[in-house]
């Protein structure tokens, strides 16, 4: 999306000016981010830079102690995390977290818990055997004992049967063999191309800015860089301080 097209539209999810405290210990600090509609943006950072903690204030596991999150329009800080996600949106966390004796059919099923629309259920079933035709053939198979990339696939379909306005990706290369996360974010782009907006925490600078169309580098709970994708890239900061790896 260019920068012309996201300035056409309010962002879909937006923190404005977000501080979080965990006690006394300052995490966030004064944190903006726009994600607009129909975009994939990537939150960068290394360890204790504040990306799950990011994650947990939009999810309202955490309350901002300054500033607001806004999901299409409406503040969402202060809610609980069952009504954040009832508004629209859906994570994919770090590790999977899968129901490992439960079946890829249950896991799958958990997602669209809090939905009623039972045909509109049984699509986003269809989507997602669309994005992972390995899942059908899975389905009465335990989540526990499916590869770790299968498990990803399992992650990223419970995720989306929630039919979420944004899906939230916690660290997706984590613990994958390379050709896997070359898989899985393949798989991310198939996912927004099918028009859901996506925002991905990320340490693999590289991978997730290949995808993005923006990204934002958050460094001791501040961010330190904001721009295009090409543009991070680009940037010598951006190559000396993260993308050691190119």
């Amino acid at each position: 999306m260019s920068e012309r097209d996201s300035q056409a539209k309010e962002p879909i999810l937006e923190l404005r000016d977000v501080s979080t405290h965990y006690g006394l210990v300052s995490v966030l600090r004064d944190v903006n981010v726009r994600i607009f509609p129909g975009e994939i943006v990537c939150l960068l950072g290394g360890n204790a830079s504040g990306k799950t903690t990011t994650l947990k204030t939009i999810l309202g596991y955490v309350v901002p102690s300054k500033g607001e999150v806004r999901l299409a329009g409406e503040t969402i800080s202060g809610l609980t995390t069952t009504r954040i996600v009832g508004r629209g949106l859906s994570m994919v966390p770090e590790n999977r977290r899968l129901f490992a004796n439960m079946t890829v059919r249950e896991n799958l099923e958990l997602g669209a818990y809090q939905r009623k629309d039972r045909l509109g259920i049984d699509a986003d079933l269809d989507r997602v055997f669309a994005l992972f035709p390995r899942l059908r053939e899975r389905l009465k198979q335990k989540a526990g004992t499916l590869s770790g990339g299968e498990q990803q696939m399992v992650a990223m379909g419970r995720a989306l049967m929630a039919n979420p306005k944004v899906l939230l990706m916690d660290e997706p290369s984590m613990g994958l063999a390379p050709i896997l996360v070359e898989q899985v974010f393949s798989i991310i782009k198939d996912i927004n191309a099918i028009g859901t907006t996506i925002f991905v925490v990320e340490q693999n600078a590289n991978m997730a800015l290949s995808i993005a169309d923006r990204g934002y580098v958050l460094q001791t709970g501040q961010i330190v860089l904001a721009d295009s994708s090409k543009a991070l890239l680009a940037n010598p900061l951006m190559r000396e301080a993260y993308l050691g790896e190119l």
